[in-house]
């Protein structure tokens, strides 16, 4: 099975090989240095892509939150809708974010619009499953002992049920905003705005030192994303 679909894909050493050291030529001869004379035009672009992952976090995590309520079998009010939402949020789920972004861009145009739509649809769906999973791991003894104190629907969710969900909706949603910088980028190559569309541009227009620039903007958003979601999660969790 190995060695079928290698040959099928064209994989072998040499091959492999044999490209590293064109590889290394193009980014060493066309890609360096970096044009940082573009760099304060490069600081809008790098924002936006922040703001279109913060705010695809922050709204698909709430949407996600109520979905989720209904998805899992802890928390729904009924099998059917159970079933209805978790299949909704499998289709927003499964469909790519870069498929979501070419739909956008024919209904909305070019533009920060459209990446974030498809940040928060992407979000909707994995948030969605992953906080109805964790509500489905919560202890249901603490649940039945609020529950037989008299206290109501709400007052169960309050005093028993949020208080276990809160660590893992907390933890996902970090790592959710750690995925939409990466995914950023390539949204922003269908027109999605951000660094993507600047990268995409550069590339087609050849200035590939600048793009160079732009991709290390990329790297540094995801490091400084990372650290920063880590320290929050230290003090938070």
């Amino acid at each position: 099975m190995v060695i079928a679909s290698a040959v099928r894909t064209e994989f072998t050493p040499y091959t492999v090989f044999q490209g590293v050291g064109e590889m290394f030529r193009f980014v060493v001869d066309d890609f360096l240095p970096p044009d940082l004379s573009t760099f304060r035009e490069l600081i809008g672009p790098a924002l936006d892509t922040i703001y279109m992952s913060y705010i695809g976090m922050v709204i698909g995590a709430i949407v996600s939150v109520v979905l989720a309520f209904l998805a899992a079998q802890t928390t729904a009010p009924h099998r059917g809708v159970q079933v209805a939402t978790r299949a909704f949020a499998s289709v927003m789920r499964n469909i790519p974010t870069l498929i979501w972004a070419i739909v956008l861009v024919a209904a909305y145009g070019l533009g920060t619009l459209v990446g974030t739509l498809a940040l928060i649809i992407t979000a909707i769906g994995t948030l969605t499953r992953a906080y109805a999973e964790i509500l489905e791991e919560i202890d249901m003894g603490q649940v039945e002992a609020v529950r037989a104190t008299g206290a109501s629907y709400f007052q169960v969710l309050g005093q028993a049920v949020i208080p276990q969900f809160f660590p893992g909706f907390v933890a996902w949603s970090l790592y959710k905003l750690e995925l939409n910088v990466r995914s950023s980028t390539i949204i922003g190559m269908v027109g999605g705005g951000g660094l993507g569309f600047v990268i995409q541009k550069g590339l087609k227009l050849f200035q590939f030192k600048e793009v160079s620039l732009a991709v290390i903007l990329v790297l540094l958003l995801v490091a400084g994303t990372e650290f920063v979601t880590s320290k929050i999660r230290e003090r938070i969790l």
